[in-house]
C-alpha cells in the first residue's frame, strides 16, 4: 500500500503510532505486549503499528536513525 505516511508519538503516554494514510476502516491485533498492528477490515492488509511503551523498548533513543524520506512496506511483516 501506497500512501502518506502519519507518525504520532505521545511523549506522556510513551506511545508511538505509525500508521500510512488509508480511507478504510482498520481494526488492531495485538501481536505482543505492547504492540499492536493496525489493519484494513477488508482486506487484511497492514497499514499502521502501535507501540506502547516506546522509549522504555529503545536503550537510546539515538539509535533510531531516519533518513528520510523512506518506505515502509508492511506487507513484508509476518504475524
Amino acid at each position: 500500500m501506497k500512501g502518506k505516511m502519519n507518525i504520532y508519538y505521545d511523549e506522556e503516554g510513551d506511545y508511538l503510532e505509525i500508521f500510512i494514510e488509508n480511507k478504510s476502516p482498520t481494526y488492531g491485533e495485538d501481536i505482543e505486549e505492547d504492540i499492536t498492528l493496525f489493519k484494513t477490515e477488508e482486506t487484511d492488509e497492514i497499514v499502521g503499528i502501535g507501540i506502547l511503551n516506546f522509549k522504555k523498548r529503545t536503550k537510546s533513543l539515538k539509535d533510531i536513525k531516519l533518513n528520510l524520506p523512506f518506505e515502509v512496506n508492511f506487507s513484508t511483516l509476518k504475524v
